[in-house]
């Protein structure tokens, strides 16, 4: 009789146990499910983790938890981490915080290698010096390239013997923390080489140009001419036949260019007759070197100028910034006094 009951005894505790292993089980599933699924505690707009080279998947957690992984937690981030094989597999880099991220999302983006990403671009029209500004104020780009002058960078690019100038496609480049402006700027040099390379290849029959250093000085000037994309072709032919016919440029934007820290805001008669390098009133041909960043439409317009025969071009006057082209220095004179009239109305009427 207590053989029975010794052995029902047993039974009941071996069921209990099972029953509570059962309920252990099932607790611990759904404390784990919870975790992995549950937006993490405490987040705000804005938050990153810095996931960096070298760091293990302890290194990452630990970093959690001087922020919002509690330590108590530290079991289920560990059993994430194996469930979902991201040990070893981290990738360097900036994540986001932001509120509603669970910890399954942020291993997911950890493991994958989603970073945060920032934009910077580089305005058609800039000249080297305002986009070296610019790349100093952008954030958070690493400033590698602060101390050098405009040789030294051109050697650290890999190009000691090219003039900076023109020499970076205007276009918005992606990149991440850590990158530095050397890493922008090759890839914004080497985008301006290939679009050069294409549009020189496919250039127009005829072309006064000579090489396609020549084309990105001509764009240049296109660029800084207008910011009516029509119109480029339009002033590239007017540029292109005056080369052709011996004519000087004389386009004020190159003696701007050449006045440098001395320009305030307006050209003076005395300026145009101050000869530099850049003073296309005073000599003959295409400046030096780009005189600005050329984009697409000004290298295709430089190097697939519109037909025609005009040779002069003035801005209309009327705030539209479009020009009248004509043929003849007398037509242009005309077309000069137009704009003289509108330009005083203008100014008068907001007297």
């Amino acid at each position: 009789m207590s053989s029975r009951k010794s052995k029902r005894s047993s039974g009941w505790f071996l069921l209990l146990a099972v029953l509570l292993a059962g309920v252990g089980g099932y607790w611990a599933v759904t404390r784990y499910l919870g975790f992995a699924d549950a937006p993490i505690p405490g987040l705000h707009a804005g938050e990153t983790l810095q996931v960096e080279r070298g760091d293990s998947f302890a290194v990452v957690i630990a970093k959690l938890q001087n922020t919002h992984a509690s330590r108590e937690r530290i079991l289920e981030w560990q059993a994430l981490g194996r469930q979902m094989g991201v040990a070893g597999k981290l990738q360097v880099g900036e994540y986001a915080l932001e509120p509603g991220t669970t910890p399954r999302m942020l291993l997911l983006r950890m493991r994958e290698g989603k970073v945060i990403s920032y934009r910077f671009t580089i305005v058609e029209g800039w000249n080297i010096h305002e986009l070296r500004a610019a790349l100093a104020r952008a954030q958070p780009l690493r400033h590698d390239a602060g101390q050098l002058d405009d040789v030294g960078l051109m050697k650290a690019l890999g190009h000691p013997r090219v003039h900076p100038e023109g020499r970076f496609l205007p276009e918005t480049y992606v990149y991440t923390r850590g990158d530095g402006e050397l890493s922008l700027l090759h890839r914004a040099f080497d985008a301006m080489t290939v679009a050069l390379d294409k549009a020189w290849t496919s250039r127009a029959k005829d072309l006064a140009l000579h090489s396609p250093g020549q084309a990105l000085i001509l764009a240049s000037i296109v660029e800084k001419e207008t910011g009516i994309a029509s119109e480029r072709p339009d002033i590239a032919g007017v540029f292109l036949r005056r080369l052709q016919s011996g004519m000087r440029l004389q386009t004020d934007p190159t003696v701007i260019y050449g006045m440098g820290a001395a320009y305030a805001g307006n050209i003076r008669r005395v300026d145009l007759l101050t000869d530099t390098p850049y003073n296309t009133y005073t000599r003959d041909g295409l400046p030096p070197t780009p005189i600005a960043m050329p984009g697409m439409a000004a290298l295709q317009a430089a190097t697939h100028p519109a037909a025609g025969d005009a040779l002069y071009f003035v801005a209309i006057g009327d705030g539209s910034g479009r020009h009248v082209f004509t043929r003849s220095l007398a037509e242009h004179q005309a077309a000069v006094q137009q704009y003289l009239q509108r330009y005083r109305a203008r100014e008068s009427s907001t007297q």
